[in-house]
């Protein structure tokens, strides 16, 4: 179970046996069932999640209309992260799409891992740094591509997640209506080049 992990951690710092032994150690195992909640719009999220198994969304409710803005899968991090920097209630959930298994570790002993390693605090820095960035990037796609370009970029970068996610979590996802998404799908199957056309 640890082994995705440390592949998932050396693509950021190398850590030494044991670092990773150090940070092995504070984790938690913990098992979701299908559409259970990791966190709640007004919890404090304690805990950053590393998917060994299964799939999450994050999202925040807009009207009526749910808006998600991380569908994560094995290895990927999912965290209401600004709630678990500033210790502020969370405005997202976190919901799991099928049953999952994660690694989690609070912030607690998150801390007291920096400070006892300055390779591991590098390590938290850099993986932090990089779900902003992810966050930016999708923020940009959402706004400065076109609904086809979005719809066949996701659609061509990860087919295993337009078989496993659910239509109407995707349509959200790509910030489209799942009628949209629905056409766009029968476009790609039938003429995929048509798809890829601005």
């Amino acid at each position: 179970m640890l082994e995705p992990l440390r592949q998932y951690v050396s693509g950021y710092v190398a850590l030494t046996d044991e670092e990773f032994a150090m940070l092995a150690q504070m984790l938690e195992i913990r098992n979701f069932d299908k559409r259970q909640k990791l966190i709640q719009v007004g919890e404090v999220e304690n805990y950053l999640n590393f998917i060994v198994k299964g799939l999450a969304r994050k999202y925040f409710i807009k009207g009526n209309a749910e808006v998600i803005t991380q569908i994560a899968r094995e290895n990927d991090m999912i965290s209401s992260s600004v709630s678990f920097l500033s210790g502020e209630p969370s405005d997202y959930f976190i919901e799991t799409i099928e049953p999952c298994t994660v690694l989690s570790i609070s912030r607690r002993n998150l801390d007291k891992l920096y400070d006892e390693s300055v390779r591991i605090e590098r390590l938290g820095r850099l993986v932090i740094t990089d779900f902003f960035i992810q966050k930016e990037d999708w923020e940009n796609e959402t706004v400065r591509l076109g609904t086809r370009e979005r719809f066949t970029r996701f659609a061509l970068a990860h087919p295993d997640l337009m078989q496993r996610v659910p239509q109407k979590f995707l349509a959200s996802y790509l910030n489209m209506k799942p009628e949209t998404f629905s056409r766009m799908k029968h476009l790609i199957k039938r003429r995929p080049s048509a798809a890829i056309k601005k």
